[in-house]
């Protein structure tokens, strides 16, 4: 199998290239000062869908996530970065506030079934490799020390700056998002802090060539990515939202060191909304794994979900279509169990050449409801069809379902709605329907009684 993806840099679909027979892929990880939302994860499942894909043709991939446990998320100096706000508001101290969300990341992953990266590097323990790339960008004047003691790069250095997010330097405004309002030291507007100064910051500080301080935030991904995939990274991922200036300002880092094209494709996942708005804090609607679990909902249903949404399409996720998904999946994994137990696979041409192409997954699982009702098919050929395709979509589909026992207030509600439809009060057994089904239940009316099911 081949993949051809997006590229965002050349504004077409390209195959994946590889270095030597291996796909060298680098996805930009988390800043770990706070859980992991599911427009966070939608990024991540990304990068599992690209190197399962790539796995599943036979291809050899080295994945490398990198782990934001610095502080330098802050738009100035005065105002305290993220982690160092959350461990004052949590009263512990901010690599214990890294550590803790760390954690959390992995284990919100693990429930996606999100597959580990051959290594997550974390900033704070790859300080000298940091300050080294910075120390090498100054030998060969990409970089600066400005007025004010900290290092800059020189955007100017790169005449190619601007090829992933179309931004000219010329007409770039100071201060964009990430940037220090207080960057008196540099010697144009568009270029951006490798290292700033310590000033009167006590906490997550190193020392350097340069004196006490932190790096910037593209600097890190510059040096892990060169570091851990041999200076070649075929395959870059990230949000969209990364494309600028993050990615840009990587890419114009990487290539000054190697004085060559260092990402041979980038790709990038787009938005996804909440019941239609954007998810933030201020507007109370940011959705967490968690979440998911307190509803009683299997956390696959939202892999499932964001398979059925092409990964550069923004989607609108909703509890209705995670509802939906829940018990799809619940209907799929009983139809696994009644086509037997075999862990044979069967190569389904039309699911490898969605997969293959852009990575169209919404046609993969069209493909898989398709099989799943197939009449023409043998039980034994849906089940091994299915194993296939389950390599890349990771749904579990051979899980097997255990049964809960049913509370006994839902036994006393089904027993109300069973009298309630004898006496023919509509309006009554609809109410306890839908209470029923808030629950968890799945209702199916006959004509002289109610049939349920309960996960």
């Amino acid at each position: 199998m081949t993949l051809s993806i997006y590229d965002t840099k050349s504004r077409q679909v390209s195959q994946v290239p590889m270095t030597n027979g291996v796909v060298h892929m680098y996805c930009c990880g988390p800043t770990v000062y706070r859980d992991a939302h599911v427009g966070n994860l939608r990024t991540f499942l990304l990068s599992d869908l690209i190197a399962r894909t790539l796995e599943l043709g036979g291809l050899k991939v080295k994945l490398i996530q990198n782990i934001t446990d610095v502080g330098h998320m802050a738009e100035n100096l005065e105002s305290e970065d993220k982690v160092l706000e959350q461990a004052k508001a949590e009263s512990i101290s901010p690599f214990a506030i890294a550590r803790k969300y760390e954690e959390r990341f992995h284990t919100d992953l693990a429930r996606l079934n999100i597959k580990p990266a051959q290594g997550y590097p974390r900033a704070s323990e790859t300080m000298d490799l940091i300050i080294s790339s910075i120390c090498e960008l100054i030998e060969k004047n990409a970089a600066y020390i400005g007025s004010d003691g900290s290092v800059y790069f020189d955007a100017k250095s790169l005449p190619t700056y601007g090829a992933i997010s179309g931004n000219k330097l010329d007409a770039l405004k100071p201060g964009h998002r990430y940037e220090y309002t207080d960057d008196g030291g540099k010697r144009f507007h568009a270029d951006w802090a490798l290292w700033k100064t310590a000033g009167n910051r006590t906490e997550m500080i190193w020392d350097s060539p340069w004196g006490p301080g932190f790096p910037g935030w593209h600097i890190e991904c510059t040096a892990m990515s060169l570091k851990y995939l041999d200076k070649r990274i075929d395959l870059h991922v990230g949000g969209i939202d990364l494309r600028f200036p993050h990615h840009e300002n990587e890419r114009a880092q990487s290539n000054s060191i190697i004085a060559d094209e260092a990402v041979g494709i980038w790709v990038h996942g787009e938005h996804l909304l909440f019941e239609g708005r954007k998810m933030s804090k201020s507007a109370g609607n940011v959705v967490l794994v968690e979440d998911l679990i307190s509803r009683g909902l299997d956390p696959l249903a939202l892999r499932f979900v964001l398979l059925e949404n092409r990964y550069r399409s923004q989607m609108d996720l909703t509890w209705a279509s995670l509802d939906t998904a829940h018990a799809t999946l619940r209907r799929m994994r009983e139809s696994m169990a009644n086509w037997g137990d075999s862990t044979n696979e069967l190569e389904d041409l039309e699911i490898k050449q969605a997969l293959e192409t852009d990575l169209d997954t919404p046609r993969a699982m069209q493909r898989i409801r398709i099989v799943e009702k197939d009449k023409n098919l043998a039980p034994e050929e849906k089940r091994a069809i299915f194993n296939y395709a389950d390599r890349v979509l990771g749904l579990d589909l051979t899980r097997k379902i255990e049964k809960a026992p049913l509370p006994s207030d839902l036994k006393e509600i089904l027993a109300a709605r069973d009298v309630a439809r004898k006496n023919k009060d509509w309006a009554q057994s609809d109410s306890l329907r839908k209470e029923l089904e808030s629950r968890g239940l799945v209702i199916k009316d006959k004509a002289d009684s109610q049939e349920w099911e309960w996960s």
